[in-house]
């Protein structure tokens, strides 16, 4: 027996920032058009500002011999190259789903944030490498230079910043770009104290120095931003999802609910949370009431505003095909949209 199949209720009141009036009758949910607007804007601001001032630092520093604006340059050259993919994220990620990509092209946010974590950890190896090299070869440095060009670039720095914080920050790109700018940002610092203190004090090691302080502090950042979009990309479970907890809360909540189980939760794109399971309900219980209950709740207490729900009628054992064990059920069919289902064993 087949379970009936339930509408996508959506109208509940969940807490949750993505606007869900653009959720079509397929069950596709796409992002609240005003915070994508919002972020593609910042975005695109703040690259053209990164990359032309990249320039000017690049050229301070090649004049000036300073490692930290030369080091800040290349963070800001693949900060551009990061908001320019942050950018062609949130516009890939408008697209409308066709038939080879059911899901649209959301994924590719976080394409983006994964490569943007990616540079971030390379330019922190290449700061590191060049500081060895200048603490063991001092080269002269020019403060005065060197200190123009440095606060020009707190100044362009905190206004991309500023921006930034005027988008959507819980977003993964947006996360990931303004780790990329307060990197520069804390650069622009070091480079500043560094050129003050070569000016009144002559001794150059400290540009190198406060380089290598600057990149363990991005180091932190890019690797925590490298496991969130790499969580995504593994098809891992959210962060605010713990699957026992959830299986206990549903059966505890909906009246009639007696098992839940083979729950896969993972992440479309940033703050797209969707889910699928198998229920079983006791003797007599409305399905349609008792599904509708579990997905309001699904929405409220998780923010997973789209779940696919199969009811267990009890046609005998399940195994689920993508245990590593499944592939000894030879008639095991997975015939779900999501890539997987839960047909019964023949009895």
């Amino acid at each position: 027996m087949k379970a009936p199949d339930m509408p996508h209720d959506h109208d509940h009141d969940h807490g949750h920032d993505h606007d869900h009036a653009g959720h079509d009758h397929d069950g596709v949910h796409s992002h609240a058009p005003d915070v994508s607007a919002s972020n593609e804007k910042v975005v695109l601001v703040g690259f053209l500002l990164t990359f032309g001032f990249m320039f000017a630092e690049l050229i301070g520093g090649l004049l000036s011999g300073s490692l930290a604006l030369i080091a800040d340059a290349g963070h800001m050259f693949t900060d551009a190259a990061a908001l320019a993919l942050s950018w062609a994220g949130f516009r890939f990620g408008r697209r409308k789903r066709d038939d080879k990509r059911t899901f649209g092209y959301m994924r590719f946010e976080i394409l983006a944030g994964f490569i943007n974590a990616i540079s971030l950890i390379l330019l922190v190896l290449w700061i590191a490498y060049e500081a060895v090299q200048r603490l063991l070869e001092p080269a002269p440095v020019l403060a005065g230079p060197m200190l123009v060009i440095a606060v020009l670039g707190l100044v362009v720095n905190c206004g991309v910043f500023w921006m930034l914080m005027k988008g959507d920050t819980e977003h993964v790109n947006i996360r990931g770009a303004m780790v990329h700018v307060m990197g520069d940002l804390l650069g622009s610092v070091a480079a500043i104290v560094a050129a003050v203190a070569i000016y009144f004090t002559g001794w150059t090691p400290i540009d190198p120095i406060l380089s290598v302080l600057l990149a363990a502090i991005v180091l932190r950042s890019a690797w925590a931003l490298l496991k969130a979009s790499l969580n995504v990309l593994m098809e891992g479970t959210p962060g605010n999802v713990v699957v026992s907890d959830l299986k206990q809360t549903l059966v505890a909540q909906v009246q009639g609910l007696v098992n839940v189980d083979h729950v896969h939760v993972w992440s479309i794109t940033s703050g797209q949370p969707v889910a699928t399971m198998d229920v079983q309900l006791a003797d007599g219980t409305d399905a349609a009431k008792a599904l509708s209950e579990v997905k309001a709740l699904l929405a409220q207490d998780y923010g997973i505003a789209h779940s696919t729900i199969e009811v267990d009628f009890g046609q005998g054992d399940v195994t689920c095909a993508l245990d590593p064990d499944a592939g000894e059920m030879d008639d095991h069919d997975h015939d779900h949209d999501h890539g997987h289902s839960h047909a019964p064993k023949p009895a």
